[in-house]
């Protein structure tokens, strides 16, 4: 179908041969977001595999020709605790901004997420769930004219120079008690106990599923030598995790830590300092140059403040924005 205006859009499903204009769009993005996101071809092929992610029905992208304007994909989540909140990942080229591109595709998403929630929880209410970072006017404006509402801050925290970071991290040996070891197969198991252990008392979280923990953990941005799980050394209980990705950056590798928990029987105990700087170093010795993570601003385990005594500074506030479609 097309638009109308002086030029004429082709709106389709984003297909596995439109990746190179998908990131052409995403890096013309971050030239003026500067949100540090910087995919790769093959994270964004990744995308077409996940379980959760239907991009035959659940996503929508403008083009000018064989150029992508403007794109958006909706995530799936496991549970509707009590609503389904339905993940949204969507941008405008920034030279398209205000021509009523992201009204149209944020519009569509509501059509097309109630019959993708259905099936998966049918009778259950639906919830659209997207962000924007803090301050940035126009979608925030976006956001509120289509009936959003912010409701959660996240912090993008960045550790610019891991080196210098790492030779002034303090010490943290293995907790007495505890072993810690490298992320394998035959630990994921292990690994995704103590990730729904860890996180079903944060804001909005769900429990993951075998399948969606499989696909994140073959993802090709997964780094497994710097990811760890922490066990309690007599029983062989898991305890703590620390997963990591690495990015490519404009100078450098980036660690990206992905996810750092410790389930209620480890907590108090140092596991997650002693992991998440044991994960630094082995990431400075892999090659990696920065790092970074995202975490709730209102993180009830104090997860902000040890990041902070790590090194990482907030660069960026994320708000999240909902709408309850009921």
């Amino acid at each position: 179908m097309t638009s109308g205006g002086a030029t004429q859009l082709i709106w389709r499903p984003i297909e596995r041969g439109d990746v190179p204009a998908w990131k052409r769009l995403l890096d013309a993005i971050e030239a003026v977001e500067q949100e540090d996101e910087h995919p790769t071809e093959a994270g964004l092929l990744d995308r077409f595999e996940d379980p959760y992610v239907d991009m035959a029905r659940g996503s929508l992208a403008a083009f000018d020709g064989d150029r992508m304007v403007g794109y958006h994909y909706m995530k799936a989540r496991t549970a509707a605790a009590p609503a389904h909140e339905f993940r949204q990942v969507g941008g405008v080229d920034p030279a398209r901004r205000g021509t009523g591109l992201g009204v149209r595709l944020l519009g569509w998403a509501e059509g097309a997420a109630r019959e993708l929630h259905d099936e998966r929880f049918p009778g259950k209410p639906l919830a659209l769930v997207d962000g924007c970072v803090v301050g940035s006017a126009a979608s925030e404006r976006l956001f509120a004219q289509l009936g959003y509402e912010p409701v959660r801050w996240y912090r993008n925290m960045v550790m610019d120079d891991l080196a210098t970071a790492v030779s002034a991290l303090p010490e943290s040996p293995v907790p007495d008690g505890v072993t810690f070891r490298v992320f394998a197969a035959e630990r994921s198991a292990d690994a995704l106990r103590v990730r729904n252990d860890a996180f079903r008392d944060h804001y909005g979280m769900v429990p993951q599923t075998p399948e969606g923990w499989a696909h994140f953990t073959a993802g090709p941005a997964f780094r497994p030598d710097s990811s760890f799980v922490a066990y309690d050394t007599a029983s062989g209980e898991p305890l703590g995790i620390v997963l990591a990705e690495e990015y490519p950056q404009e100078h450098g590798r980036e660690l990206y830590v992905a996810l750092v928990g410790t389930a209620r029987a480890g907590r108090k105990r140092g596991i997650a300092s002693a992991l998440l700087s044991h994960a630094l170093r082995e990431g400075l010795a892999v090659g990696c140059s920065s790092s970074s993570l995202g975490v709730d601003a209102d993180s009830p385990t104090g997860a902000v403040g040890l990041y902070e005594r790590l090194g990482y500074r907030a660069k960026q506030t994320y708000v999240e924005q909902r709408k309850l479609l009921g």
